[in-house]
């Protein structure tokens, strides 16, 4: 099973952070993972895409997404303001593909690309997860773990246990990922606001667990 993802945002909602993630519970899981962050211009609120390669063989193919079978959209303005690199947002989205959006508003896609995206036959999965990250981790920061639960529920492409073991790594000071200085800062806030590490790991899987068991079977 080969699984290729686009995540695509605005910088400061930590899908870098998301897809490093994801690729590290993979490996755990027994799979290969490649992850490619592209940044654009580097300021929070731009336009921001990572990419993501997950299978049970090993993965030689690098760069963009082009053919994702999954895309995951953490902002509203990716879709209604065009904030991407990929016009329309689900270029290249796989028949049968797997579509995330973190929007409660189920008509938030115009009509046209509902049509397109229905001849395609996507699974569209709707989740509230800005407003999940107040209410379980209080701060938006925890979008990308929302996400993350929501995407795993819906495909089971990890497990929790790997996930919890990835975000323990790098949210206990065992290892250092730093892919821009955005992601060293927004690492740095979260770490500020919750001052035992424990507390941080646990409200990040909290925030997973709720999508996760929100979407399962979705």
């Amino acid at each position: 099973m080969k699984s290729s993802i686009r995540m695509s945002g605005l910088g400061g909602q930590g899908m870098v952070t998301a897809a490093n993630l994801l690729g590290t519970a993979a490996v755990k899981d027994g799979k290969y993972s490649i992850v490619i962050p592209f940044f654009g211009a580097e300021k929070r609120l731009a336009p921001t895409e990572s990419y993501l390669r997950i299978s049970d063989e090993e993965v030689y193919e690098k760069g963009e997404a082009v053919y994702p079978n999954i895309i995951m959209v953490f902002h509203k303005d990716v879709i209604d303001k065009g904030k991407c690199y990929t016009m329309p947002f689900y270029e290249g989205l796989q028949s049968e593909g797997l579509l995330i959006i973190n929007s409660a508003n189920k008509v938030l896609i115009p009509e046209y690309d509902i049509s397109k995206l229905r001849e395609l036959k996507i699974n569209i999965i709707y989740v509230s997860a800005s407003k999940i990250a107040m209410e379980v981790a209080g701060t938006e920061l925890a979008t990308n773990m929302v996400m993350l639960g929501a995407l795993i529920g819906v495909t089971e492409i990890v497990t929790l246990e790997s996930m919890e073991k990835a975000i323990t790594e790098r949210f206990s000071g065992k290892t250092k990922f730093i892919a821009s200085g955005t992601t060293a800062a927004l690492d740095d806030v979260l770490k500020k606001k919750y001052t035992k590490a424990a507390q941080l790991i646990e409200k990040n899987m909290e925030a997973i667990r709720v999508a996760y068991t929100s979407t399962k079977n979705a």
